[in-house]
């Protein structure tokens, strides 16, 4: 059982809710271009309808700093929820006004959704402001929050309001910690992480925080080539931090220590320049060539990895391995993402992924639907992985 309030501990009957959803999808020319945060909080709001006495989204979107940005309205999204909800009744609170989202507060009747304007239009959002919040649990009864991809925030909509009314996670946030718990506190071993990226220095507490949870983190992209090189090998023209080979060294000298074994690619794919259908060669990972760079991981690096998945219980995923925009460099990355998505399929393997950019490359590789949970949350996923306490968590937590 999760520590956490549920919705399975909040009774909502007949009862108002705040509703902190994470709204922030990608817009171009006032279009939504990618739905999948509005898609995702759909159950939650279905379920809160079949007993709650209305709904109140609070959501942001961009970064307007405190200020009126047209550009950043919720409008579109509004529209956009309208038309996932069906039948479901859903008004929109055009502005922060006085009195203009109370007054849309009490005029919600039963069965409806009331969708606030972006919360960052104001400044003491994201300043945690005391009288934000105090407004804000004005609007309602009870606080349901189901933006885990915002937990990592400590702002008057995530942490401060939930300290002024009975809170509880929504569906969607409740999955997430119960994938992250399943596969960080209680996991069925053997547990490999898989990390990719470009830089150690911004994966520096996750890799430490990992290597005390996992028995293998398998490295790969840019950031391989660093601890190749502070072991003495040859990476040409490959992206390296040169400033971070001592501390390469030492994160694999404390993962040894720890018993956490560090796999990194044996062959490498290499081209003269990184751009689109670029010659190739398959070199040693610590032998390219110095004219040429290393831009995605070897066969021999997949087969590897593809082992380790197969004899693994619990994966976590969180980073590309190679430069997987640009074809051909994709190639290990789509290899490994379905090989974990077949142990998964296979009821073999619980596999976690999260990260913007793992978030795309598993939806190149056309596998997301078949990982056990893929998170949609960047900056919380990765503090997650590093033992962060998240704000917006730790509000949640049970007494």
């Amino acid at each position: 059982m999760l520590p956490f309030q549920t919705l399975d501990t909040l009774d909502v009957s007949n009862r108002r809710v705040l509703l902190r959803a994470d709204l922030n999808v990608p817009l171009k020319g006032g279009k939504i271009t990618d739905a999948s945060r509005i898609e995702e909080v759909v159950p939650t709001i279905q379920e809160l309808l079949k007993k709650a006495s209305g709904v109140i989204v609070v959501s942001h979107l961009g970064r307007p700093d405190g200020k009126v940005v047209p550009e950043m309205s919720l409008k579109p999204v509004v529209d956009a929820l309208a038309a996932q909800l069906g039948s479901v009744k859903v008004r929109f609170a055009p502005d922060w006004s006085d009195g203009t989202p109370e007054t849309a507060a009490a005029a919600l009747g039963k069965g409806e959704v009331l969708v606030l304007e972006n919360i960052r239009y104001l400044p003491g959002e994201e300043k945690n402001d005391p009288a934000l919040a105090q407004r804000l649990a004005g609007l309602a009864d009870l606080y349901v929050d189901d933006a885990f991809s915002c937990a990592h925030r400590a702002h008057a909509s995530i942490e401060a309001v939930a300290r002024l009314m009975p809170a509880a996670a929504g569906r969607l946030m409740e999955k997430e910690l119960a994938a992250l718990t399943e596969a960080l506190d209680h996991p069925k071993r053997p547990v490999t992480a898989i990390v990719g990226g470009n830089k150690i220095s911004t994966k520096l507490s996750l890799l430490e925080n990992l290597m005390t949870k996992v028995d293998t983190l398998a490295i790969a992209g840019a950031m391989a080539n660093t601890f190749l090189l502070a072991e003495g090998g040859r990476v040409g023209k490959s992206l390296v931090e040169a400033d971070m080979l001592d501390t390469a060294r030492r994160v694999r000298a404390s993962a040894q220590d720890r018993g956490c074994h560090i796999l990194l690619p044996t062959d490498v794919v290499v081209a003269a320049k990184f751009a689109a259908d670029q010659p190739t060669k398959i070199v040693a990972a610590d032998a390219v060539p110095d004219d040429m760079m290393a831009l995605d991981i070897g066969p021999k690096s997949v087969a590897a990895m593809i082992a380790l998945i197969r004899n693994s219980h619990t994966v976590l995923w969180n980073g590309p391995l190679g430069a997987f925009e640009t074809k051909p460099f994709n190639g290990g990355t789509n290899a490994v993402a379905a090989a974990v998505a077949a142990q998964t399929e296979a009821g073999m393997l619980l596999s976690v992924a999260g990260g913007g950019d793992t978030m795309s490359a598993l939806v190149g590789a056309h596998v997301r639907e078949r990982f056990s949970y893929v998170s949609l949350a960047g900056g919380a996923f990765l503090e997650w992985l590093e033992g962060v306490e998240l704000p917006g968590v730790a509000v949640l937590r049970k007494p």
